[in-house]
């Protein structure tokens, strides 16, 4: 027994040089089902056959090995469990060449034995014990144990005093047998992997070595090498691979890391608009920055350093120096400033200024400009609303002019804005006509 002792450890030994590592597929989420996997495989397996486990008593003193081959199929039920049924034959022999140690007489009439393991079957559990990782998820090696019942039959012939006879001539004896294995699993492929293995068959009888000499049963093992192949695409993993913690593990790294990800997203975006809103204000500042204190911005001022008091136009430029001019305001006069009183419009309930009334009112700027005249702008309203939201719109809606017509080269000292609500009507407010006559602007050139 100590030689295929030996025999198995070279093998192992020599594993390390043709075993690949088989990463455990982490892709898989947790609470796959099982159709996400291969789940089917078969085996080729050999090996030495001997009638005699650790533990017993032989019914002879010196056991000889011999050879052993099958075939298996497997399913796997669960990551860690899986039902194998297993073919099995070869050869089984013994001698009494051999003295007992204690010096004590051999108590078995026949010198040798012989059987022939016709065919065996067996459907056993075979039960992962775990997932070896030497190398970060890289699952190397997988101990298993497994435990199961079979049936089997097989003839045996015995040597007496020279002589050859079989146990049960004419027939093979059929007997129930129970195998409980232990072994180590390489994956050396997605699909393929080497088992190291060694199998008790404890068979319910005491006729397989030809001598029943009661009350113990026979008993013999199988120290064996399989290569098992997994069925099915090879885009899906093995369950019999698969680590159930170490995918639980990715997965959980895996949206960590996704969130980390926005996360870092989200921060250089959350910078990018904090610089942008930086430069915004850099901008608006250029824009409200009035150093010489004048009413114009910086951005806009033609004429930086006017003096305080200065009288400026709308460019920031100092007006030339008045001249006793009589100003006279002729007819014409009238007729823009009239114009443009007619073409006045806002928005409903605001203070912009429709485009329409764009043209009127540049030609009552450049009134203002070329004549050097003064102007009130008096904003009503009809007395739909409160009166101090009334008050306010018309007070705001008379600025908006005066902002437009200063946009245009006015002077905004010339310019006197006044609001007066729905105090000043000009006609009933009981009437849609009425109300629209008395929502207007009116413009006093002096």
């Amino acid at each position: 027994m100590k030689k295929i002792y030996l025999k198995v450890l070279a093998c192992m030994a020599l594993m390390p040089t043709v075993v690949m590592a088989q990463n455990t597929d982490s892709s898989v989420k947790p609470f796959t089902p099982a159709s996400s996997f291969r789940t089917w495989s078969v085996g080729v397996h050999g090996g030495l056959l001997t009638p005699s486990v650790f533990f017993g008593k032989n019914d002879y003193s010196q056991w000889k090995s011999d050879v052993g081959y099958g075939i298996f199929v497997k399913k796997q039920i669960l990551p860690v469990f899986g039902i194998k049924a297993d073919f099995l034959r070869g050869g089984l022999k013994g001698d009494n060449s051999k003295e007992l140690g204690s010096g004590a007489p051999i108590n078995n009439p026949f010198s040798s034995f012989k059987t022939d393991l016709v065919w065996s079957g067996s459907l056993a559990g075979e039960l992962t014990i775990a997932n070896i990782n030497w190398l970060n998820r890289k699952s190397v090696v997988q101990p298993y144990i497994s435990a199961g019942a079979g049936l089997m039959a097989y003839n045996t012939t015995v040597i007496e005093n020279g002589n050859e006879a079989e146990f049960s001539p004419g027939r093979d004896i059929q007997e129930l047998f129970f195998p409980v294995g232990a072994g180590l699993k390489f994956n050396i492929s997605p699909s393929m992997s080497l088992n190291l293995g060694y199998t008790a068959n404890f068979v319910d009888a005491d006729n397989i070595d030809g001598f029943n000499q009661g009350p113990q049963a026979d008993k013999f093992s199988y120290a064996h090498a399989a290569l098992e192949f997994s069925l099915g695409g090879r885009s899906k993993p093995q369950l019999s691979t698969y680590n159930p913690v170490s995918a639980m593990q990715y997965d959980y790294m895996a949206a960590n890391q996704s969130l980390s990800d926005k996360v870092d997203a989200a921060t250089a975006k959350n910078a990018e608009q904090l610089s942008q809103i930086a430069q915004y204000k850099d901008q608006l500042a250029k824009l409200l920055a009035d150093e010489d204190k004048d009413g114009v911005s910086d951005y806009f001022d033609k004429c930086l350093g006017t003096p305080v008091d200065t009288k400026i136009d709308g460019s920031g430029c100092p007006l030339p120096m008045a001249k006793n001019v009589t100003t006279i305001i002729t007819e014409e006069d009238k007729r823009i400033v009239k114009e443009a009183i007619r073409n006045l419009e806002f928005d409903f309930g605001k203070t912009t200024i429709r485009e329409k009334s764009f043209p009127s009112l540049d030609r009552v700027a450049d009134l203002l400009v070329q004549k050097n005249f003064s102007l009130k702008l008096a904003g009503h309203t009809d007395n739909v609303g409160s009166d101090q939201a009334n008050l306010k719109l018309s007070k705001d809606r008379a600025e908006s002019v005066k902002q437009y017509l200063v946009g245009k080269g006015a002077n905004p000292s010339r310019v006197e804005a006044t609001g007066y609500g729905e105090s000043q009507p000009i006609s009933s407010n009981k009437t849609e006509k009425g109300r629209q006559m008395n929502r207007r602007v009116e413009f006093t050139l002096f």
